[in-house]
């Protein structure tokens, strides 16, 4: 008996009076998603991602917006939204603190602006998933006559674009197919 007293003085605590000290995470820890919604573009990548279903997204298209939220209750760190996102707006931190009192602290929400069609002014997108797709476009180094025609078709919902594109795209379809269909 007297051994092991002197053995347990020799080796000290081996726990951290937790909550009084800070508990230092490991290297690589996946802690509480942190979302920044000025890189946010608004895609939904990471909400098809979500595995529990902790991120969703709304869109109104009578108010022209599209609101972003997560829910930390259903999170459950596996880092699939960090993964997917294009803009590295969702990293996972260090905190992994979540006690709460109230059910809404838990929730982080951010609006977003749709794009209107510039044909029938029906919404389409999130404006800056528009707005990213086009500095995409201008660096893809097109001719500036074909630049212009692809940016002209992106500022139009999906069925103006069907509408517009399709007397240029039928006469091509059937060439290709040489009168098989």
């Amino acid at each position: 008996m007297l051994k092991l007293i002197k053995e347990v003085m020799r080796v000290g605590d081996a726990t951290v009076p937790y909550p009084f000290v800070k508990v230092d995470v490991a290297p690589g820890f996946r802690g509480k998603p942190e979302y920044d919604p000025v890189q946010c573009i608004a895609c939904a990548a990471c909400v098809i991602a979500c595995p529990p279903n902790a991120l969703s997204m709304e869109t109104n298209l009578e108010s022209g917006t599209r609101t972003w939220s997560i829910f930390y209750g259903r999170c459950i760190f596996c880092a699939r939204c960090e993964e997917v996102c294009p803009t590295g707006a969702i990293r996972l931190g260090d905190d992994f603190e979540l006690a709460s009192f109230s059910r809404d602290d838990l929730t982080v929400r951010a609006d977003f602006r749709l794009a209107a069609c510039s044909e029938c002014g029906a919404y389409f997108a999130s404006a800056k998933s528009l707005d990213r797709v086009l500095s995409l476009l201008d660096q893809a180094g097109l001719p500036p006559e074909s630049a212009d025609d692809r940016k002209a078709l992106l500022h139009m919902c999906p069925e103006c674009r069907r509408k517009t594109d399709l007397p240029r795209v039928k006469p091509i379809v059937q060439e290709a197919f040489d009168g098989r269909l």
